[in-house]
């Protein structure tokens, strides 16, 4: 199973629609993981337009987004991995004790709201944050996650960057 991870898009503000740099991972997943800061359905429909979505809320997400089914966390089971997803999972120090504490079941912790991609064991508890593909914040470049999932077993888990577009530029060279 391929299944691509989302966080914080932000829209409208920061998400004015797919961003042409998702468009062929989305093209080839299987399920949309989203952790939270969606702030409009409008994201979460045109994402299940490629395949099925599992979203939590987040802290600027409203009743829409929970009228539409995203609960503030929820735990999954995809191709025998246990997915737990949270959007805030808090501070770093202790961060991944604390998940394995209140997910103690799950192979996998994914959340969001820190915009800065995380892909890392700590306490034995696997963190992934996909970082946010349209507000990377203090992050040089936008980015989301990519999990392969088979038989009970996290094949592979990747951060992708998103490069930002070139700067248009005038005759004379310089940044316009």
């Amino acid at each position: 199973m391929k299944v691509l991870v989302l966080s914080d898009t932000h829209a409208p503000r920061r998400w004015r629609g797919v961003p042409e740099t998702l468009r062929k991972p989305l093209e080839h997943c299987d399920l949309i993981l989203h952790a939270g800061d969606v702030c409009t359905t409008d994201v979460l429909d045109e994402l299940t337009t490629f395949a099925p979505v599992h979203a939590v809320l987040g802290n600027n997400d409203g009743d829409d987004i929970a009228a539409w089914g995203a609960p503030l966390e929820q735990e999954l089971e995809l191709e025998g991995v246990r997915v737990a997803m949270i959007h805030i999972a808090g501070p770093k120090q202790g961060r991944g004790r604390r998940m394995g504490l209140q997910f103690p079941d799950s192979d996998m912790v994914v959340f969001g709201h820190s915009h800065t991609p995380v892909d890392m064991v700590e306490a034995g508890t696997h963190l992934f944050n996909p970082g946010s593909p349209t507000d990377p914040r203090r992050e040089p470049m936008g980015s989301y996650g990519w999990l392969e999932l088979d038989s009970g077993s996290v094949v592979s888990h990747r951060i992708h960057v998103i490069p930002r577009p070139p700067r248009a530029t005038s005759r004379t060279g310089t940044p316009s």
